[in-house]
């Protein structure tokens, strides 16, 4: 059994933790002084100390922990993390067996009842993220409850930082060793995976209703332009969907290979694309000067990300960045516009495409839009945990 302790509760949060909000605030905790080791189980109560709820303490750049349950009695236990994650499982049956998908989330955080904690699954073998070191205190209680599941392998992460440094390394855990890349589908389309090479994988997986709707409905004989493309996931996508031509553009070296690798995967000849190591920022200028213009443009860059010459913050450039988008967007071409930042909502988002679009004296409609697939479970209580924004533009004049 973990240690217990009891922290008092700012009676202003009293009423907000009981209504659901999963996340242990710092500013909502009257003394911190007894928080001295990650996992600690925390008895959060009021100030006449009245129980509100059970949590565990562990610091992420979210907050100071995540509530567990609501009943007092209930034990923070292996029991306790066999029966959410079986839950949780038994919630997406119908993903196991469909054999046009084989990688999915399995376990999503705090919309599954345990924030800081996620697993996927990659046909057959699991993969565990954990986002602290408090959550990681329960590595052996979350092992045993994968354990009673069909498996052939369990890998982790460790994503919590260390000296301020995350750590992203290969931890094969149990089961047998794949060879690598280990090759899933999502949705027919083949993708390489590599659960022993740091903290990417190899795609994002909550963009699979997206990367599908490209697929089906907008890439046909079009010109397609995939900035921030990582393993060009949707270039693939759109190039099964039978594009005219795609452009992948991605800052890191091995962007390069890692596309090569993905459009042969499918039959794809990657030599008939273009693919180019390249700050997205410089290519929209080059794109600019040569007078270069897409049907298709797909701007899904990461919340903050910084280069030589460029930092980017979605929060603060997503609307320059889209400025840029719609400045070599065909007339009644269409921008994917997406960001996985959680610090603001929908609304702002449109607001930020509304703005852009007013600034370059241009017309729009929105034609549809996505947020995290089922298998990313969230809730109502907590919608930072719904932090995918995905918006269909078209470009009207």
């Amino acid at each position: 059994m973990k240690k217990e302790i009891t922290i008092k509760i700012k009676s202003h949060f009293d009423n907000k933790i009981a209504k659901g909000y999963p996340l242990i605030e710092k500013e909502m905790l009257v003394d911190t002084s007894k928080l001295n080791q990650e996992g600690t189980v925390v008895k959060l109560v009021d100030s006449k100390q009245r129980f509100i709820a059970k949590g565990y303490y562990g610091r992420q750049n979210k907050g100071f922990g995540w509530v567990l349950s609501k009943k007092e009695n209930e034990a923070i236990d292996g029991l306790f993390f066999k029966k959410k994650i079986q839950n949780a499982i038994n919630n997406r049956l119908h993903f196991y067996q469909d054999p046009t998908t084989t990688a999915f989330r399995i376990f999503n955080g705090e919309g599954d009842g345990i924030g800081g904690l996620t697993i996927d699954y990659f046909d057959g073998y699991y993969l565990i993220q954990w986002y602290s070191e408090g959550i990681y205190a329960f590595k052996e209680e979350v092992l045993e409850a994968i354990k009673d599941i069909d498996y052939k392998g369990i890998y982790q992460k460790k994503r919590f930082a260390s000296k301020g440094q995350y750590i992203e390394e290969d931890d094969f855990v149990t089961g047998e060793r794949p060879d690598f890349p280990l090759i899933v589908k999502e949705n027919g389309v083949n993708f390489a995976i590599y659960l022993n090479d740091g903290a990417m994988v190899g795609v994002f997986l909550d963009q699979r209703e997206v990367r599908k709707t490209i697929r089906d409905h907008y890439a046909e004989g079009k010109n397609v332009l995939n900035t921030f493309s990582y393993t060009g996931a949707f270039s693939v996508f759109a190039a099964v969907g039978r594009a005219a031509k795609t452009t992948s553009v991605d800052l890191a070296n091995r962007s390069l290979s890692k596309t090569i690798e993905q459009f042969s995967l499918n039959g794809i000849d990657y030599e008939a694309q273009d693919i180019i190591v390249e700050d997205v920022f410089k290519y929209f200028k080059y794109a600019v000067k040569k007078e270069l213009t897409f049907d298709l443009v797909i701007l899904d860059p990461p919340s903050f990300a910084r280069s030589k010459k460029h930092t980017f913050s979605a929060e603060k450039d997503y609307k320059d960045l889209l400025k840029e988008a719609i400045n070599i967007t065909e007339k009644n071409g269409v921008i994917v516009a997406s960001t996985n930042c959680s610090k603001f909502n929908m609304k702002k988002f449109k607001g930020f495409i509304e703005t852009a679009f007013k600034e370059t004296s241009g017309k729009y409609k929105i034609l549809e839009e996505y947020s995290l697939p089922e298998d990313f479970k969230t809730i109502q209580q907590f919608k930072q945990g719904d932090y995918l924004k995905v918006v269909f533009i078209k470009k009207i004049k």
